[in-house]
C-alpha cells in the first residue's frame, strides 16, 4: 500500500517534490510567524500528544498523530505541546522549528525514494537555497557560501567558519534570487569584544551559537582552526561543562 502510494499519486519528479516541500514549508512558516499566537494557543499542554502538520495546499494544522502504523508519510515530532509551558516562548518555537525542518526533509526524501543520486543532489540543492524554518524563527542571518580570494587562507567549513572573516548576508536575501546583496559584513560584531569586522583580521564562528569572534579574542589562530572539527566558543564550552 505504501509503495503504491509513492508510485501513483505522490510527487515523483524533483520539481514535483520540491513544489510539495515549498508548499508545506510555507504553511509551517505561517504557523510559526504570522499565525504564531493561534498556533501557540492550540498547543495546550493539557491535551494529548500533538503534532504540527504543513499541507501541500499551504495550510497548517495542529492535530493528533496518524493512527495508521506505519503512517503513510513520515510523522512530525510528537508531543510538541508538552514542552510549551516549560520553556521560554522563543526557545520553544525554535525547538518546534528545528523538528519541523527535519520533518520537511524526511517527507521530501520519502517521496524521493526512487530518485537517482544526481536527482537527490539537485533536490537538496533546491531545498538548501531556502532559509530553514529555524533561521526564519530565530531571525538568524544565513551565511553565504563564498570562496575566499586569498590563496594563503582557506575556509575549514565555508558555511560556519572562515579564515578570512565572516561571510554573512542580510536577513532577507539568502542567495542571489532573494534580492540584492547589501554589505555582507557591516553588522558583524565580535561576540567577545563587540568590535566590528575587519577584513585583515582572522575570525572564527562558533558552531553552537553561530556567533563570530576575533581569533585573538578567543585565542584561536588560523593554524589551530584548521584542526578543529567543531569550534565551541568559551561561553558555549562552559555551558556544556555545567550540564
Amino acid at each position: 500500500m505504501m509503495a503504491s502510494s509513492i508510485s501513483s499519486s505522490s510527487p515523483r519528479t524533483v520539481e514535483e517534490i520540491f513544489k510539495d516541500y515549498s508548499a508545506r514549508r510555507t504553511a509551517l512558516v505561517r504557523a510559526l510567524t504570522y499565525d504564531v499566537d493561534e498556533f501557540y494557543s492550540l498547543c495546550d499542554p493539557e491535551k494529548e500528544n500533538l503534532c504540527l502538520y504543513g499541507h501541500p495546499n499551504e495550510s497548517w494544522e495542529v492535530a493528533l498523530p496518524a493512527e495508521e502504523v506505519p503512517p503513510e508519510l513520515p510523522e512530525p515530532a510528537l508531543g510538541i505541546n508538552f514542552a510549551r509551558d516549560g520553556m521560554k516562548r522563543k526557545d520553544w518555537l525554535s525547538l518546534v522549528a528545528v523538528h519541523s525542518d527535519c520533518w520537511l526533509l524526511s517527507v521530501a526524501f520519502y517521496f524521493g525514494a526512487r530518485l537517482n543520486r544526481n536527482e537527490r543532489k539537485r533536490l537538496f540543492s533546491l531545498i538548501n537555497d531556502l532559509p530553514t524554518l529555524f533561521e526564519v524563527v530565530t531571525e538568524r542571518k544565513p551565511i553565504k557560501d563564498k570562496p575566499t580570494m586569498d590563496s594563503g587562507s582557506k575556509s575549514k567549513n565555508s558555511t560556519k567558519r572562515s579564515i578570512d572573516g565572516p561571510t554573512r548576508s542580510t536577513p532577507k536575501p539568502f542567495e542571489d534570487n532573494y534580492g540584492e546583496e547589501e554589505d555582507e559584513h557591516s553588522e558583524t560584531l565580535c561576540g567577545s569584544c563587540g568590535g566590528n569586522y575587519s577584513a585583515d583580521e582572522f575570525w572564527i564562528c562558533c558552531d553552537i551559537c553561530e556567533r563570530w569572534f576575533h581569533g585573538k579574542c578567543v585565542k584561536i589562530t588560523p593554524a589551530k582552526a584548521e584542526n578543529i572539527k567543531q569550534y565551541k566558543c568559551p561561553s558555549c564550552s562552559s555551558k556544556r561543562s555545567r550540564q
